[in-house]
């Protein structure tokens, strides 16, 4: 993807002009940490620098260019300065042949790699860690900070592989994350514009994989906007997969995160992909698997000070704490939080979720677990699908929680609940709840009120499997010739332009994911 285009139309920044009103002239530095000098000038190959340190110390402007010698290892900290823009960003790469050039900050500063108070940058192919010999709080692979700055445009990161950060793993005390962008200061207000994040890897870091930080505060609300985050892989990370945080319209989207150790504290708690403090978040086409937090670790949440939350086309599958979370802090002051409203959730499957069987909050993991004063949920068109299971599983479909005050106007139609379990449904003091057109197979206890409901075998293409991966697995959930769910759903509540395959959906909709 050219991030030029993405940000194409911007203001150019005072920064990239000259004196004389036209761009600022624009070098390639190179550093090699083998055959390179701090002495050199740093402006070809044979005069390459050394260190990161050389790199520090340069302030860099519109569309200069930093080549890294791969196949060599670099120790310590990067912290570029200078500022580009969208038409002429500061970009960061490699040369040569070899793996990625490897900075390892060694856990010697809290990031490894740290961009202040500055953009239009653009990072890509780099190997980076932050390893120390001790966990630290607030420990980082990639730290993108504004402090009073105001607005930041157009920075990227991009194919960065980070791996083994130690941080903390207590949220309270600041955990740790591979990748995080933040905010803060007292005396200007600052936040990101236009942010890309795509095709990183994520591995063994702790607490939390990727983190978009922003005002999350409706009385100081300033949010990100245009952010992306896009075809990223987490791996072995224990907490908070994808979190943005006081973001408008941010888009999550082909990610995929897997093998979440059990590694956080009991009192902790985390999820996969969830947006926090974000009005119109969109996250679709992810795969998020085998989260072992032991509260929440759900594949996918809505979370709390959030309007307009759409989680669509995903595939949730052996997480402990089941498919998904709907939350809202009912205790949070109006001045601060706009509560929980309008979150969509559509088309996605949800296999073998809801295993938590250790810990203190052992037994429980729903499937949908929708608790506190959430508003005008509508969830349809899924796919649920529990095989047999352990008596010591939790098998409810969908449990009403108490976060101070109940869910009010919650929407079910047009989904499959396929069990061969026994299922349960628990709606407790929740109100307004509206179940029509669902299919239920198998055994289903207090099921609630559905006038239309279907419960025959749906006849899906293939037998699911617990533990298949990747999104093509999910071909097994298109529906036979003769399938009960044909044309037997109800027309949804807002408008859809296709079904989990791409079709475009008929004028008679189906139950399930298969809309042709």
């Amino acid at each position: 993807m050219n991030i030029r285009k993405i940000f194409r139309g911007a203001a150019i920044c005072a920064l990239g002009l000259s004196l004389h009103g036209g761009a600022a002239a624009s070098r390639i530095y190179y550093i090699d940490a083998l055959a390179g000098r701090d002495t050199n000038n740093g402006l070809s190959e044979q005069q390459a620098w050394r260190s990161l340190q050389q790199v520090n110390n340069q302030v860099f402007t519109p569309g200069d260019q930093i080549r890294f010698r791969a196949g060599r290892i670099y120790e310590g900290q990067l912290k570029p300065q200078g500022s580009g823009n969208a038409q002429q960003l500061i970009t960061i790469d490699r040369y040569g042949e070899g793996y990625k050039p490897r900075i390892q900050g060694n856990g010697v500063m809290p990031a490894t790699l740290h961009l202040l108070n500055a953009e239009g940058w653009e990072i890509r192919n780099l190997d980076i860690s932050n390893y120390g010999a001790d966990i630290c709080a607030h420990r980082s692979g990639v730290l993108v900070q504004l402090s009073d700055y105001g607005t930041a445009s157009a920075i990227s990161l991009l194919n960065l592989d980070v791996h083994d950060v130690n941080g903390s793993l207590v949220k309270k005390e600041g955990g740790g994350a591979g990748i995080i962008f933040s905010n803060d200061g007292h005396d200007a207000r600052s936040r990101f514009d236009s942010i890309l994040i795509a095709d990183c890897t994520i591995k063994r870091c702790q607490r939390n994989g990727i983190l978009v930080n922003g005002n999350w505060s409706r009385a100081n609300w300033f949010p990100n906007e245009h952010v992306v985050i896009r075809g990223n892989l987490i791996e072995g990370v224990p907490g908070d997969g994808i979190v943005p945080i006081g973001c408008d319209g941010v888009l999550v989207e082909h990610n995929t995160m897997r093998d979440c150790p059990r590694l956080l504290p009991d009192s902790e708690s985390a999820a996969g992909i969830w947006p926090w403090s974000c009005d119109n978040a969109l996250i679709q086409y992810n795969e998020v698997s085998d989260h072992k937090a032991p509260w929440d670790g759900q594949g996918f949440d809505s979370d709390w000070n959030c309007n307009n939350t759409v989680i669509q086309y995903n595939y949730s599958h052996d997480n402990d704490g089941g498919f998904l979370l709907v939350c809202d802090d009912g205790s949070a002051h109006a001045s601060q939080s706009c509560g929980n409203k309008g979150t969509i959730v559509r088309y996605n499957v949800s296999v073998n979720d809801g295993l938590r069987t250790t810990g203190k909050h052992a037994g429980f993991g729903p499937i949908f677990h929708i608790t506190g004063p959430v508003v005008n949920t509508r969830i349809y068109n899924n796919v649920i699908y529990l095989p047999e299971r352990d008596l010591k599983m939790d098998s409810t479909l969908v449990e009403m929680g108490n976060w101070f005050g109940y869910a009010d106007s919650t929407y079910f139609a047009n989904n499959i609940f396929y069990t061969q379990s026994t299922a349960d449904y628990v709606m407790n003091q929740s109100k307004r709840n509206f179940y029509s057109n669902n299919l239920y197979f198998g055994t289903h206890l207090n099921r609630p009120a559905d006038k239309a409901a279907v419960t025959k075998d749906p006849r899906f293409h293939a037998a699911p499997l617990p533990g298949m991966a990747g999104l093509k697995a999910l071909e097994v959930f298109r529906l036979q010739p003769g399938s009960p769910a044909f044309q037997k759903g109800i027309t949804p509540p807002d408008k859809m332009a296709g079904d989990l395959y791409g079709n475009r959906l008929s004028a008679h909709p189906n139950i399930g994911v298969d809309g042709k």
